[in-house]
């Protein structure tokens, strides 16, 4: 075994044929975290799809679902009834941040939602943060940890479990906002506010499903992250890990968030495995970002992006 991981690292491109076995856990591993990643981005998408700004407080939005379930669960409250009552937080959060960040910012410029958003960030981090501190949290929702081996690939439970939850969450949501009517109104508010308005449709009402629904999305993904590693403050960044997905995918496509994270997931777990010796390591943490800056170049609209065409 010793053996077969020094050769890994001196040949990797001989590896793959020589090893088949581990590089295929090695990929089944960045598929299990791609699909986490797109749960992330799927936030992101749906927020950019009604409102057309980048919600910046997608990331500080999982921490805070995460902190209030873990909160919820450590005074009392059965893991059931903290999941309905953090659901309900997540809409009533939704709420308000249409009455009083959303609303009076309508038909104002892009660069103005996104700083309210920016500013929604710090709120949410300081709130979450005097009501149930600032100390590391162990979540557990009662997912399975033990590991298994299929033809030689070794499996994690908890990772397979959450992919599947994930995965599932986001075909549902991918088909409701392609093919149902309140996706179509969705776009339609993406485009143009007062034109969206002007045929009947409520903005108040789209941007309070849409922010529940991101709330969540963010839950789910907070839940995943949290009982991973801890509820820790350091879980808002994880949304700093969705950019590249977003790059790759397109900011507007929700299956270009599935085929992003899939694509950052897989990328970053076999070049830290086959190509990170040579680096000296710990190329995970950067390597989806060279693959975003290099799709920045070529195609900056994302694999399923809308190509922005300005007449001047």
């Amino acid at each position: 075994m010793v053996d077969l991981l020094s050769d890994l690292f001196v040949n990797p491109f001989v590896d793959i044929a020589t090893a088949p076995v581990f590089f295929v856990e090695v990929a089944v591993g960045g598929v299990l975290t791609g699909v986490m990643y797109s749960l992330v981005a799927l936030g992101f998408v749906l927020i950019f799809k009604a409102s057309g700004v980048f919600n910046f407080a997608q990331g500080i939005m999982v921490l805070f679902a995460a902190l209030t379930l873990v909160g919820l669960m450590e005074n009392g409250f059965p893991v059931w009834l903290a999941l309905v009552a953090t659901v309900l937080v997540m809409i009533v959060l939704a709420m308000a941040i249409e009455r009083l960040v959303l609303r009076p910012l309508v038909n104002q410029p892009d660069i103005i939602l996104f700083m309210a958003t920016i500013g929604l960030t710090f709120f949410l981090e300081g709130f979450g943060e005097m009501i149930w501190g600032a100390n590391v949290k162990e979540l557990d929702v009662g997912l399975p940890e033990s590991s298994f081996e299929v033809g030689g690939v070794l499996l994690n439970e908890f990772d397979l479990s959450a992919a599947v939850i994930a995965a599932v969450l986001v075909a549902v949501l991918a088909v409701a906002f392609q093919r149902t009517r309140i996706g179509r109104a969705l776009r339609a508010v993406a485009d143009d506010h007062q034109a969206a308005q002007s045929v009947g449709i409520s903005l108040t009402t789209i941007w309070v499903i849409v922010w529940s629904v991101a709330g969540i999305v963010a839950l789910v993904a907070g839940i995943m992250w949290g009982a991973k590693s801890g509820v820790q403050f350091s879980l808002s960044l994880i949304a700093l890990k969705a950019l590249p997905v977003l790059i790759l995918g397109g900011l507007t496509s929700v299956p270009g968030a599935i085929a992003g994270g899939l694509i950052i997931g897989v990328g970053e777990k076999i070049a830290e495995v086959y190509w990170g010796p040579a680096f000296g390591g710990a190329i995970e943490n950067w390597f989806a970002y060279v693959i975003a800056v290099l799709f920045l170049w070529f195609r900056p609209q994302g694999l399923f992006g809308e190509r922005i065409i300005e007449r001047v």
